[in-house]
């Protein structure tokens, strides 16, 4: 069972390249992935995408990028033709406006001037740092992937314990619902025999035996329940678990709302509020699970 935040950090260090990758994920409904890299890397970007869909199904997740090279590789600069002509002509203009100023404009003069030789920038990434980029983004998935199991065993141990406690309220609801069935049947009966002495009217005594047996019966719903229990263990088994347990979340509340819209006796209405207040820890626990 996996929580979806988490945090993980990788790094990859080789031959004068450093890559360092963080990922970062708090809760969502979808996987919402936003990567923050230099511009460089911009032609992998489906590359990482592909490799977190791999360990992660869904949250916010913020994969963030930075690199060294340090690589001694030839460097290419870039000359501007422009650019020199252009302050060729600025100093022959000014020349022209005042004869006193020296005409210094010799190569090395252009050769200071930076935005007229400058180095080439990198446009994309070479082997080298792309695979510095997925060797240092699987590390950090992987410590991503242990933090958030770390997580989500505490999580599921919690989930576990309430699920303990609302089948203990469900048994216990079951455990009343005959009784409240004999006391109404002792209720009934004493109408019954009021009607026989002529005190009673026929008609009211019909319609609450129908009343009874039609909405106060909640014997279905205890089944239920006792189902959508064993079906969370069984979901718990697995690692990834988020969805499956939402639904089932809202199954549990349909239940246990029947049973207290049908219940007319205080000690079970009791239990399934005490019920409806454990299933929605549950369900507030689950937004954390992926």
């Amino acid at each position: 069972m996996y929580s979806m935040t988490g945090f993980g950090r990788g790094e990859y260090k080789e031959a004068g390249v450093e890559l360092i990758v963080e990922v970062k994920s708090v809760n969502n409904r979808f996987l919402d992935l936003a990567l923050k890299s230099p511009r460089i890397f911009s032609p992998f970007e489906d590359s990482v995408r592909a490799l977190v869909r791999e360990t992660i199904s869904r949250g916010h997740v913020d994969v963030f990028v930075s690199y060294t090279d340090k690589r001694e590789r030839a460097k290419r600069l870039y000359v501007d033709v422009a650019a020199a002509k252009a302050y060729r002509a600025a100093a022959e203009e000014l020349k022209e406006a005042i004869p006193a100023l020296q005409d210094d404009t010799s190569l090395s003069f252009f050769l200071r001037l930076p935005d007229v030789v400058r180095p080439e920038e990198e446009t994309t990434a070479d082997d080298v740092l792309f695979t510095g980029l997925k060797c240092a983004l699987s590390r950090a998935l992987e410590a991503h992937a242990k933090m958030r199991l770390a997580e989500g065993e505490r999580l599921k141990g919690d989930l576990l314990a309430r699920m303990q406690t609302i089948a203990k309220l469900r048994d216990k609801i079951a455990l009343r619902a005959p009784a409240v069935a004999e006391e109404y049947r002792k209720r009934l009966t004493e109408r019954i025999q009021e009607y026989l002495s002529g005190k009673a009217d026929e008609t009211r005594i019909l319609t609450e035996a129908a009343v009874f047996a039609d909405k106060c019966n909640i014997d279905e719903e205890l089944t239920r329940l006792s189902s959508h229990v064993a079906e969370f263990y069984n979901i718990c088994t697995a690692e990834r678990v988020g969805r499956k347990l939402d639904f089932l979340v809202q199954e549990f509340n349909r239940e246990c709302n029947t049973i207290c819209s049908k219940s007319n006796d205080a000690e079970i209405t009791a239990y399934a509020l005490e019920m409806k207040n454990e299933i929605e820890k549950v369900r507030e626990q689950i937004q954390n699970l992926e």
